[in-house]
């Protein structure tokens, strides 16, 4: 029923709740600091009671990676996740949750161990689901990261997508859209390579593969504030966190809508969507029907 074209939608895309993170960087202690995270519980509880008013539901919430912050092996860890489960449970059950892997879930340099870790706590690193005729595929970007420890698990992500995107093509899809937690680029395609985006040439090899497939749009996050670019035609989407901020943008949520012909964004801080809900203008996308 999912494979059909039914009329406009919109789905939430969060990233980075990050419990633990905004006392190890206040505290300049990004490695063991991360032992209170009352403010992100309080921002997560924010988040989900804004996206629970909406109205109409969004068909999913996604989050883009980085679910805490206590990498695979350190203390607070999992009384994190507990914690982050526990707000989580409260999102209305009519939202289904989808959940992106980040380098915090995995870590940098991922195993098979800390991918099955991850796996058990909140299901597969990569899938795809169809919404009302549009195909979505979340990735596990830290394959493409470093997968040095676990290459025998990139070369199953990379034949696994290659199936799918054949498969979308069969399907005659609207749109193809992407999860993953690192941005293929922060504004500009050949922009140089750190941190924050993924090394050029695979980037590259990335970039080309998804145009050649009609991929529209990557929401990502990992960046702590809001970016974003294009290349032919593909639109690279950086949206800041839910919880620490790195840059001038506040904690906020995006809300995407899918038309017949375009894929429609903007983010909104938490206040504003709590307040205010959906704008005007996105909302009368909504009820066009085709």
């Amino acid at each position: 029923d999912e494979y059909k074209w039914k009329g406009p939608f919109y789905f939430i895309q969060g990233a980075d709740p990050q419990f633990g993170l905004m006392k190890a960087w206040a505290t300049g202690d990004t490695k063991n600091g991360d032992d209170e995270w009352e403010e992100e519980i309080k921002l997560a509880e924010q988040a989900v009671q804004a996206i629970n008013k909406l109205n109409p539901k969004p068909k999913f919430f996604v989050l883009c990676g980085d679910l805490i912050h206590g990498m695979p092996g350190t203390q607070w860890r999992k009384d994190q996740e507990q914690d982050l489960k526990n707000v989580l449970k409260n999102t209305d059950q009519d939202i289904p949750l989808v959940f992106v892997s980040g380098n915090h879930d995995i870590g940098n340099a991922p195993t098979r161990e800390t991918i099955d870790d991850y796996c058990k706590n909140w299901g597969d690193d990569y899938f795809s689901f169809w919404v009302g005729g549009v195909f979505f595929l979340v990735l596990n970007s830290q394959l493409y990261f470093d997968s040095s420890k676990c290459p025998e698990l990139k070369q199953a992500q990379d034949a696994w997508l290659n199936e799918q995107l054949a498969v979308a093509e069969k399907q005659k899809c609207k749109h193809i859209i992407v999860f993953q937690h690192i941005p293929l680029f922060l504004r500009n395609p050949d922009e140089d390579h750190d941190y924050f985006n993924l090394e050029k040439s695979v980037r590259q090899e990335i970039m080309e593969k998804f145009h050649r497939a009609g991929i529209k749009a990557v929401f990502s996050g990992h960046y702590h504030r809001n970016a974003g670019g294009s290349y032919r035609g593909l639109e690279m989407v950086v949206s800041s966190a839910i919880g620490c901020q790195l840059g001038e943008d506040k904690h906020g949520l995006r809300v995407v809508v899918v038309t017949d012909e375009k894929i429609v964004h903007r983010y909104y801080s938490l206040t504003e969507l709590s307040s205010q809900g959906i704008e005007k203008e996105l909302l009368e996308m909504l009820a066009k029907q085709n």
